[in-house]
């Protein structure tokens, strides 16, 4: 088997090279004026695109080799025996699949075989027309491929098809030695965490085709809106899918690692971010490019931006330079490898600008200087500065620790106060504009049309602002003066966030922008439904959900990052009686034992152990909680799996982390409030993405 996935990859690798080979031929010939040179490029250019065809088939049976041996258990492939999950139950099927993207070099297969699939969706999507953009832009998305593959090909720790060595396989073909401690690790084990990774990687490769055009569009001195208009879909649905991961990352990192939140900073958790981020200011851009003409050279160097922060993170967890615990093993060949394809995207955008500045440049007649401040085009320059500086704000403290220590936070690994002492007042100026921007003219705004609008949204603003206030100074401070008051590494940390003042102010000023925003979205949601035109509506409605969305989020994430209140403790335990002389007490919430289970897997290598509790608020039964540790004999991995009592503002969160020498249980039990409103928040994004997404694919 390793035979034929090795020549898979060769034929892969071959359908790259000749598509490279008759695409510059073909962009070369075209531009002569004889009418049998444009004849033959055009035949040349079309070998080109079968070419493209041809290596996504190739490196789909690749991966579909790669499937069928973990599905058959096949033990030949030492990347299979790494990587194998031996879960039961429904989701084994699920564990199985997502074993080829489980490791680095299954997932480095598997995201060379999704640019290929996109690259060959531009070949349909070009089949009725030869236009030299086109053809250039393949040109530029095969090299990445060519990259990707070349690693695959010629670097043995990237090799997913190598043989697994002799001495662990026995007579009787067998496992044996170390390699029956291999396989998945069982954190990963969870249906979020098995399809977060195949949607990060399809938005990743995604991203690859706005870079392609950007770079293509400067070659072929093409600074109309063909580029972005060609480009756009696969921003939008890159972008959407990228969104999608990051929310089922939040989810899987909530119910799973059991800490209690979803998002703490980690490299590899910003390296998702990352492009998210800058693909917002590129999103935005292209609206500007394609609606004034304006904003031509920007939109150029941000897709170069977006793409080379795709790269950065692939950089970050594979090349070993930053540690994470969702990292994989640094190899020196992906150190060198995406390090150059950052410095070149980042370089060719930049040079291309510098050669084609005449027809890049800024023309007044199209608008591409601002007029005013108070204006659509101002407020969208605004929006893309703020998601820039914010993205290479991230990156710089992302990469910090491998850093020399003479550079601002060179050497050092910051805390995730240091990273929310950025991120949260930038996010919400960032909120503010998208609040204003709606109500905003192209060109110069009028003040009495815009106060005219802005009159209704704001006095409901100050009404739902008085209602977040009340359940800020009942709920939300007292929370915080606790858990000041309880000292402890919690306090210490609030603390360093800052003094009592700002922090608590930031989240009413958090408060207020989100009561902005929520009506500004909702004013713009009912006048795209009331409005006439066709998939332009439809385009704007996807807008509208996406900004709605966005203050639910902001509610949720001042609440559920900002005040969540811990308690870390022992409930001792009698087991002769099996019985808990007391009860753990968390605010209004009081645990009672009930019982507790041990039971071993359908593997027969899994052991769960299991504690009961009732939950009672306030003297009230309001649910049971089921908190259990998952010990893997085999490997002695463990896996905390945490229960939740949801309601509508807040978490109860109860984690069981085995027992101490007395026999005590040992539990950690979080109130996190607002977190509902993160998640209400997440599926309104991903519904307001799809319909952008439609609305860019009727369009």
């Amino acid at each position: 088997m390793s035979t034929f996935g090795l020549l898979g990859l060769l034929i892969g690798f071959a359908g790259v090279v000749i598509s490279l080979v008759c695409l510059v031929v073909g962009q070369i010939l075209g531009r002569k004026t004889d009418e049998r040179a444009k004849e033959r490029a055009e035949t040349i250019s079309w070998a080109g695109r079968v070419a493209v065809v041809v290596g996504t088939a190739a490196l789909t049976f690749c991966c579909a080799l790669l499937v069928f041996a973990f599905f058959t258990g096949d033990t030949s492939i030492d990347y299979v025996v790494r990587n194998r999950s031996d879960a039961s139950g429904d989701l084994a099927w699920l564990f199985k699949l997502a074993g080829l993207w489980s490791g680095r070099q299954g997932s480095l297969l598997f995201w060379a075989w999704l640019i290929s699939v996109f690259n060959c969706a531009v070949v349909f999507a070009a089949r009725k027309e030869q236009r030299a953009l086109d053809n250039m832009a393949l040109f530029i998305a095969q090299l990445v491929l060519a990259a990707f593959v070349g690693v695959l090909l010629f670097s043995e720790d990237n090799m997913p098809f190598t043989a697994l060595a002799a001495q662990y396989i026995d007579a009787q073909g067998n496992l044996q030695g170390a390699a029956l401690m291999w396989g998945m690790n069982t954190l990963l084990e969870h249906w979020a965490m098995a399809i977060h990774p195949p949607t990060l990687f399809i938005g990743y490769a995604g991203l690859t085709i706005p870079f392609a055009y950007a770079i293509a569009a400067l070659v072929v001195n093409d600074d109309s809106d063909g580029w972005v208009r060609a480009s756009t879909p696969y921003l939008m649905f890159s972008w959407f899918m990228l969104g999608i991961g990051i929310g089922l990352g939040a989810v899987w990192a909530y119910v799973v690692l059991g800490w209690g939140g979803y998002w703490g900073w980690d490299p590899v958790e910003n390296a998702s971010l990352l492009p998210w981020l800058v693909g917002v200011a590129l999103i935005h851009s292209f609206t500007v490019y394609r609606q004034r003409g304006a904003f031509k050279r920007w939109s150029v160097m941000c897709a170069c931006i977006t793409f080379s922060f795709v790269v950065l993170g692939t950089f970050i967890t594979r090349s070993g330079l930053v540690q994470s615990v969702h990292a994989f093993e640094g190899d020196p060949v992906s150190l060198v490898l995406f390090l150059a394809l950052i410095i070149l995207s980042l370089a060719a955008g930049m040079v291309g600008l510098l050669l084609r500045r005449k027809s890049f440049g800024a023309d007044i007649a199209s608008h591409d200087e601002i007029e005013s401040i108070a204006s659509k085009e101002a407020a969208y320059y605004v929006n893309n500065l703020v998601m820039v500086v914010f993205a290479v704000l991230l990156a710089y403290m992302t990469i910090a620790s491998a850093l020399p220590s003479w550079l601002p936070f060179g050497g050092q690994a910051l805390s995730a106060g240091t990273y929310n002492a950025i991120a949260r007042p930038l996010g919400i100026v960032y909120c503010a504009l998208i609040a204003v921007c709606p109500l905003l003219a192209w060109g110069k705004t009028d003040k009495a049309k815009f106060w005219k609008q802005a009159r209704i949204p704001l006095i409901c603003a100050v009404i739902l602002f008085i209602l977040l206030a009340a359940y800020f100074f009942t709920t939300l401070l007292p929370t915080y003066d606790a858990m000041i008051a309880a000292g402890g590494s919690e306090a210490e940390g609030l603390a360093e966030e800052g003094p009592a003042w700002y922090y608590n102010g930031l989240a009413l000023v958090g408060f207020a922008v989100a009561s902005l925003l929520f009506f500004n979205a909702g004013l713009m949601l009912v006048r795209t439904l009331r409005a006439k035109g066709g998939r332009r509506r439809f385009s704007a409605l996807g807008g509208s959900v996406a900004h709605f969305a966005m203050a639910v989020i902001l509610v949720g994430l001042i609440g559920s990052s900002m005040y969540v209140f811990e308690r870390a403790g022992y409930m001792a335990y009698d087991e002769a009686t099996d019985t808990a002389p007391e009860t753990f007490t968390v605010q209004d919430y009081e645990l009672t034992y009930v019982d507790n289970t041990v039971e071993m897997a359908e593997n027969g290598d899994d052991i769960v152990y299991t504690v009961t509790f009732d939950v009672t608020r306030n003297g009230e039964y309001v649910g049971t909680v089921s908190p259990a540790v998952q010990l893997v004999q085999t490997t002695q991995q463990t896996k905390l799996i945490a229960s939740v009592i949801g309601f509508p503002t807040e978490d109860l969160f109860v984690v069981y982390r085995g027992v101490n020498d007395a026999g005590a249980f040992s539990l950690d039990v979080r109130i996190n409030p607002l977190i509902t409103f993160v998640w209400i928040g997440f599926g309104l994004l991903v519904v307001g993405g799809f319909i952008a997404l439609i609305a860019r694919r009727r369009q």
